[in-house]
């Protein structure tokens, strides 16, 4: 299965918090990668704020109330990367609302023009620490949250810069509805152990596997990251971790 439940190690929790959405719409990432082309550029400076949540200002009692039309769900994806993942489900679901928090540019420059060649209405974005996202939504307000590979933090010096912490659960344990549910993948075994071992040890979770292929194999439906293909193609074996909000 995966290493001890006192290992740790992680790819994807929030860094550290210097990139946000300036009042023009500028985007400033901790991590920009090569230059933006200027199709890119000009989807920052002007689609993005449209999509932008304003976490300056009290969340409206319902998250769905962010989409246009209305949608029967809300669910966060934190960490979206190259957005493949976010944009799928956002095509597969057109009437669940999706909320994807990615701090770095070039991944947030990719997921719009994205959204702009498949005119998606069920996106908003955060350009920021995903845990101002937890701190600010609604009591009981989502229906999922994805964690999709998270950045290693291999150094013991950097533990606490993991997502996955005790004040996170907590906080996911909050905003989800009761039986919703927290999907968290890694091909980082410690990482594993370490999520594993924070959710357990929460009454407010139950993990969802009975047998050995419902942390072996994807769930039906999941879409293979950039990354994913990546660790796949280098001999790493993901562990696919679903748990569920009691209630």
């Amino acid at each position: 299965m995966m290493a001890a439940p006192d290992q740790p190690e992680n790819r994807g929790a929030p860094p550290d918090r210097d990139a946000s959405v300036a009042a023009r719409g500028s985007f400033f990432g901790r991590r920009k990668g090569h230059k933006l082309r200027n199709h890119q550029a000009d989807l920052i400076e002007n689609l993005l704020p449209h999509l932008a949540l304003d976490i300056g200002t009290p969340a409206p009692g319902r998250l769905a109330d962010l989409f246009d039309g209305g949608v029967a769900d809300v669910r966060l994806e934190i960490g979206f990367g190259g957005g493949e993942h976010l944009i799928a489900e956002a095509r597969a679901f057109p009437g669940t609302g999706f909320i994807g928090c990615e701090p770095y540019v070039n991944g947030m420059a990719k997921i719009l023009a994205q959204i702009e060649a498949d005119n998606l209405a069920n996106i908003r974005l955060f350009a920021g620490d995903a845990a101002e996202i937890l701190a600010w939504a609604p009591p009981q307000s989502l229906a999922r949250i994805d964690l999709i590979h998270p950045d290693p933090w291999p150094k013991r010096r950097h533990w606490k810069r993991r997502f996955v912490q005790d004040a996170t659960v907590t906080a996911m344990a909050r905003i989800l509805k009761p039986g919703g549910e927290f999907r968290f993948v890694s091909d980082i075994d410690d990482y594993c152990a370490w999520t594993l071992a924070h959710l357990m040890r929460s009454s407010d979770f139950l993990w969802t596997a009975e047998r050995a292929a419902d942390w072996r194999q994807p769930w039906d439906g999941y879409t293979m990251t950039r990354y994913g293909r990546k660790a796949e193609r280098e001999g790493r074996v993901a562990t696919y971790l679903r748990f569920r909000r009691n209630g």
